[in-house]
């Protein structure tokens, strides 16, 4: 009873000083996602404060970011034309190779992180080929591509490459391609535990990345297993990962936790769309202390074991961080 009474008089300062997680500006990777034309700024329905974004648009956005201490940003492509194999994520004129060189050249200050993947690229919306059946996605022949498209992200000039389509072997694949190409000190960001969630359906507006068939459950995590969660994230780290990360967040903590206490690497969280979603939508309607519940959401990431944050908060936590 004594210490509790102790704790609840401690002033501002030294509870500031004895408080044993923080958060940081410099924790938060913020997404952005770009596509083709000229003054386009479309908010998503489902995200508020959520844009799709022309890259004239996107180079106004790094400048905000920029006053706001946000240096690090994730980059997803909406092409114009999308067929079977997301031949605009192959190519060097695409969407998101022409993003990274637009940014280079005005923000060359900003950590640009470039998301690996197809299923915004595709006609079927599926993360890589499809099989023979057309019934999931072929493994092999996609990590073929995946190699291709990281080697185009690195010619553009990306700070990072984080794989997210939860292939066999990408890790592997990835390295092996950049270090052959000459991208040896190209780190990457493993998407390596990466459940098949309910909490992605905003995301799947606003990347225009909705499966036209089935789902992605054969190759994304069941939410149910926790030590194959687990063993897969270390899976990466022996293939070469430099950082993994646990996608979605809120509701994998215990997750989070595990995989800290078993790997040296620093680890990553994915405060996805759904988990954004939610506080936004609980907020407009007063249903809660929004600001506080955000920044609580945050430290019980940190708390678990984060060290990185991407999250559509990032901008009002940083906003929130400077009052």
């Amino acid at each position: 009873m004594f210490q509790r009474f102790r704790r609840t008089r401690l002033n501002k300062h030294l509870r500031a000083l004895t408080r044993e997680t923080t958060i940081s500006v410099n924790d938060f990777i913020y997404p952005l996602f770009v596509r083709s034309g000229e003054g386009i700024k479309t908010e998503v329905a489902s995200m508020p404060g959520v844009y799709q974004m022309s890259i004239d648009e996107i180079l106004k956005e790094c400048q905000e970011l920029k006053t706001l201490g946000i240096y690090a940003i994730i980059l997803f492509g909406i092409p114009d034309v999308k067929d079977s194999v997301g031949s605009d994520a192959l190519c060097d004129h695409g969407i998101i190779a022409t993003t990274i060189k637009a940014i280079k050249k005005e923000h060359p200050e900003m950590f640009v992180v470039t998301d690996l993947c197809f299923c915004e690229y595709t006609d079927h919306g599926h993360c890589g080929i499809l099989d023979h059946k057309h019934e999931t996605v072929h493994n092999d022949a996609t990590l073929k591509i995946s190699a291709q498209q990281a080697i185009v992200h690195a010619k553009a000039g990306a700070d990072m490459i984080a794989p997210s389509g939860m292939m066999d072997g990408i890790i592997a694949t990835l390295r092996e391609a950049l270090d052959s190409a000459g991208y040896e000190n190209m780190p990457i960001m493993s998407y390596s535990t990466k459940f098949a969630s309910g909490y992605y359906g905003p995301f799947r507006d606003v990347a225009e990345s909705t499966p036209s068939f089935g789902d992605r459950a054969s190759y994304q995590m069941d939410p149910a297993n926790r030590r194959e969660a687990i063993a897969e994230s270390i899976a990466d780290e022996a293939q070469g990962a430099d950082i993994l990360m646990v996608k979605p967040a809120l509701a994998y903590l215990d997750i989070v936790r595990e995989i800290k206490d078993n790997t040296t690497l620093p680890l990553a969280v994915y405060n996805v769309s759904g988990e954004y979603a939610m506080l936004k939508f609980a907020g407009v309607n007063n249903l809660i202390d929004y600001e506080r519940v955000v920044m609580e959401t945050m430290i019980g990431f940190k708390r678990a074991g984060a060290d990185i944050i991407i999250s559509y908060h990032a901008k009002e936590v940083a906003k929130l961080l400077q009052c």
